[in-house]
């Protein structure tokens, strides 16, 4: 069997796979709440995988690899490092807390549990309405997508990009929930795998050892802290914005919902255990950066690192075709395990936060979520079509505005039990959004995890500072009471 051959029995192999399984995944879809976090009857191993799958996605398996490419050390040790303990740190603190009030009220989505944490429908659809920044990540991960497509098949990026549309929107149709969790098993199994099979068979490249051959790339290519770098330049740059603005990425509503998966709260140490070992492992495709810089590629894009690496290390002899195309085929997967999750929460969260409220229709609420994912997919399409340069910086201005705006609100919620006034955290959440933008538009700010993480602290200050006002007006206010019916 030629490699050409092998290329497209093993693309159509995968393609009845993904289909069959959604197949599977319409069968148990019977309702909103089945197509948004299914009807809590998944292993949590599963779900953990699933999770793993969806925080990796394109931007690890693709995207990042050319930001260590570009920015050496202190990059790796923004993505790899700092953001893999924000990880662990955000499902530590908030899953037990999020999962119990989510199992009370039966939230589906990120602003229907705002919603009634708070109680509050204007808080609850300014959530709905930035939860839609998500798209600029569906953007980028259909562009990623793209350009490794045409890496693996002869047309272009424009193609491609409209094939990707129809194949995961279509699966994602037919089975909500069900079809992400099982496709993203299997696409993470298959993650997994080529992430340590490319890490190990890339590790030539470190002779005569990993500092030795970093460092003869460059001093500055090799610190902690890049001084050539308008990004990674400083500890606040490298860690903390890497480990803040991570911990707040968590709280994506195609992440955090899916602890709203979990049955009963003993399962969250499965889930969380399953989650951080497989996303270590994910996060060694971040080497593939080092790997191409020490092979001496010059790549004039650092969106193309893995694409130009990967046709480099293994075009040369047959064997080396077969693998590719199981590693192109994988990392197209790495994005989709993704998308389709973001998909399915985008789709569940108009209809369930916007739609339904403004308009009281709570008639065929599965049908119209199934019809604002194809004008999801539109929209999306619309966008990627003439990609911005460097989209990996096009995606973070957008979703860590998400990010910055969600922090505070979920925070005080999960770990904050007493009643407050909703202004606490509605003024930082929309002024953490403005912050942030402002800093990275207007302000000079380059690197958007920077200027997302000031505008978390701001916010994370106001509403600290405010809720201890309210607690000692409610202190003084009690002790004068006491000291009257005393007298």
């Amino acid at each position: 069997m030629t490699p050409e051959i092998f290329k497209y029995l093993l693309c159509g192999f995968y393609i009845v796979v993904i289909y069959w399984l959604s197949w599977i995944g319409m069968r148990r879809t019977k309702d909103i709440k089945g197509f948004s976090i299914g009807n809590k009857d998944m292993s949590p191993y599963l779900i953990g995988v699933t999770l793993a799958a969806s925080v990796a996605s394109t931007a690890t398996f693709v995207i990042n690899p050319g930001f260590i490419y570009v920015h050496g050390v202190s990059a790796f040790l923004h993505f790899g490092v700092a953001a893999s303990l924000g990880i662990l740190a955000a499902f530590c603190i908030l899953s037990h807390g999020f999962l119990k009030l989510g199992n009370k009220n039966q939230a589906l989505t990120i602003p229907d549990w705002i919603y009634h944490r708070y109680q509050n429908r204007k808080l609850s659809l300014f959530f709905a309405f930035i939860n839609l920044l998500s798209l600029t990540f569906v953007v980028l991960i259909l562009v990623g997508c793209s350009y490794l497509m045409t890496g693996l098949f002869p047309i272009d990026q424009k193609t491609s990009l409209v094939i990707i549309l129809l194949f995961v929107f279509s699966y994602v149709l037919m089975g909500g929930t069900y079809a992400h969790a099982y496709t993203n098993t299997l696409q993470g199994v298959m993650m997994l795998l080529i992430a340590l099979f490319l890490f190990i068979e890339g590790f030539h490249h470190f002779e005569p050892g990993v500092i030795e051959s970093i460092s003869a790339i460059g001093k500055n290519y090799a610190s902690v802290f890049n001084p050539d770098s308008e990004l990674y330049f400083s500890f606040f740059s490298v860690f903390v914005s890497g480990f803040v603005v991570t911990f707040a990425l968590m709280l994506q509503p195609h992440i955090l919902t899916k602890v709203l998966y979990l049955k009963k709260e003993k399962d969250i140490k499965k889930f969380i255990a399953t989650t951080f070992v497989v996303g270590f492992c994910f996060s060694l495709m971040l080497a593939i950066g080092f790997y191409a810089k020490l092979a001496g590629l010059d790549i004039s894009s650092q969106d193309l690192v893995v694409r130009e690496y990967l046709l480099f290390e293994f075009s040369d002899s047959q064997l080396g075709q077969y693998a590719l195309t199981f590693i192109f085929i994988t990392l197209l997967a790495a994005g989709m395990s993704t998308l389709d999750g973001i998909l399915v929460s985008l789709s569940a969260m108009v209809v369930k936060d916007i739609v339904m409220p403004i308009t009281g229709n709570h008639n065929q609420a599965l049908k119209m979520s199934r019809w604002v994912l194809i004008g999801v997919g539109v929209v999306a399409g619309a966008l990627a079509w003439n990609p911005p340069q460097l989209i990996g910086l096009f995606a973070q201005k957008g979703v860590y505005g998400l990010a910055a705006a969600s922090m505070v609100p979920i925070l005080f919620g999960v770990l904050i039990k007493d009643k407050f006034p909703v202004w606490v955290v509605a003024i930082p959440a929309v002024g953490a959004l403005i912050i942030h933008l402002s800093l990275n538009l207007f302000f000079g700010v380059a690197n958007p995890a920077v200027s997302a993480t000031i505008a978390i602290l701001v916010a994370f200050v106001f509403s600290s500072a405010a809720l201890i006002w309210i607690r000692y007006k409610s202190d003084k206010t009690k002790l004068e009471k006491n000291i009257v019916s005393d007298a």
